[in-house]
């Protein structure tokens, strides 16, 4: 009889997570019928029906950031900016407690990273917040960013991130959530992918999460989805996406954003079981 425990274990997969990008469109816009003090009624249910382990939020006063913990009930977060300017507008990662923080940086998109700054071409300050999260046993690294307008600022924010990832463990799988202001058409996608290797980066590269067509993530309160395809979920690893979905739904009857959240449920691929 074999002993057990030298038995050879096939391939196989096992129970993930999930993780959620939106664009929160900042508190304080002049957006009428559609401000903040209306539309945060629809992120309880939108929170709710989908349950993420991770969401990655974009453009988050501190105020709205406020109200996300009272209703994220089991949740934390990382990547507010403390002290900060008034009316700051945050990217910060809301994960379940399960999951604990190992490593966690939070970067500005410029040639100074590690103080307030901008790329020169950038029309706002844009950040990054990286977090390395472990939970029974697993370890996942989760990046959430916002990327500025400018083609030339986008490919520079991308090499950043990807240097600042070559600092951790490359074997550990990588998810990266974020607004890019830019469809996979363009220059910063393919320095995730590979495809745009110009800039002597090394891999593990990223790969889409979305399946075809590609809704437009961008809708203004208008609820289209023939627009670009600006918000993603990429990832890299021994992770596969087993559902996707853009989120073009109200609850209580108004959208949560001008940006449709965008899901994405993963599995663990485990080299052996």
């Amino acid at each position: 009889m074999k002993n057990k425990s030298s038995a050879i274990r096939k391939p196989g997969v096992t129970k993930g997570f999930s993780t959620l990008t939106l664009n929160l469109r900042f508190g304080l816009a002049d957006d009428g019928v559609n401000s903040w003090d209306h539309r945060k009624k629809a992120l309880p249910g939108l929170f709710k029906k989908y349950h993420p382990d991770f969401i990655g939020l974009q453009e988050a006063n501190d105020f709205q950031i406020d109200y996300l913990t009272k209703i994220l009930i089991g949740y934390e977060f990382i990547g507010k900016r403390s002290p900060a300017p008034p009316n700051w507008q945050n990217n910060v990662i809301f994960f379940k407690r399960k999951w604990a923080p190992e490593v966690y940086q939070h970067l500005f998109l410029s040639k100074t990273p590690t103080i307030p700054s901008k790329f020169r071409d950038s029309r706002w300050p844009r950040q990054c917040t990286i977090g390395m999260f472990t939970s029974n046993n697993r370890t996942l690294i989760c990046i959430n960013t916002h990327f500025d307008f400018a083609e030339n600022v986008q490919t520079n924010s991308a090499v950043l991130i990807m240097e600042q990832l070559s600092k951790l463990p490359p074997n550990v799988p990588a998810i990266i959530l974020g607004d890019f202001n830019a469809t996979p058409k363009q220059n910063c996608y393919g320095v995730f992918t590979g495809e745009n290797d110009k800039y002597s980066l090394k891999g593990p590269w990223f790969k889409n999460a979305a399946t075809k067509p590609l809704l437009g993530t961008y809708h203004g309160f208008k609820g289209r989805t023939n627009g670009d395809h600006i918000d993603w979920i990429l990832y890299r690893g021994d992770i596969a996406p087993v559902n996707y979905k853009v989120v073009v739904s109200t609850f209580e009857g108004i959208y949560p954003s001008d940006h449709f959240p965008v899901y994405a449920k993963f599995r663990w691929i485990d080299k052996c079981r």
